[in-house]
């Protein structure tokens, strides 16, 4: 009984966790993606829309984590078509984890 109770909350903390994640995430996308990126993910004429992205799709956690923290300016940018590149973004490694989360939730 006591290890059906154990159990029963382990799999409410992490359900917590994952929407605290979530939540986190989306916080996180407001301040800092939502400008640019638009406030549904769908683009601006500043930047590309995160839904239905084909890279954020594909792009290894590591790969987005380094995008977000290093940005993307002049030669390495990967949409050309907008005028500004990706600025560097200052957040702690919980931050990037779940807006990454958050990003790859909004391009399915």
């Amino acid at each position: 009984m006591k290890r059906m109770l154990a159990s029963a909350v382990a799999v409410l903390a992490l359900g917590s966790f994952s929407l605290a994640l979530a939540q986190d995430g989306a916080a996180v996308y407001k301040s800092k993606c939502m400008p640019c990126h638009g406030p549904e993910g769908k683009g601006t004429a500043m930047a590309p829309a995160v839904v239905g992205n084909q890279f954020i799709k594909t792009a290894s956690d590591q790969e987005l984590s380094d995008v977000i923290l290093k940005g993307r300016e002049g030669a390495a940018k990967k949409y050309k078509q907008y005028a500004i590149g990706m600025p560097a973004q200052k957040l702690s490694d919980g931050e990037t984890k779940a807006v990454i989360a958050y990003m790859k939730d909004l391009a399915k």
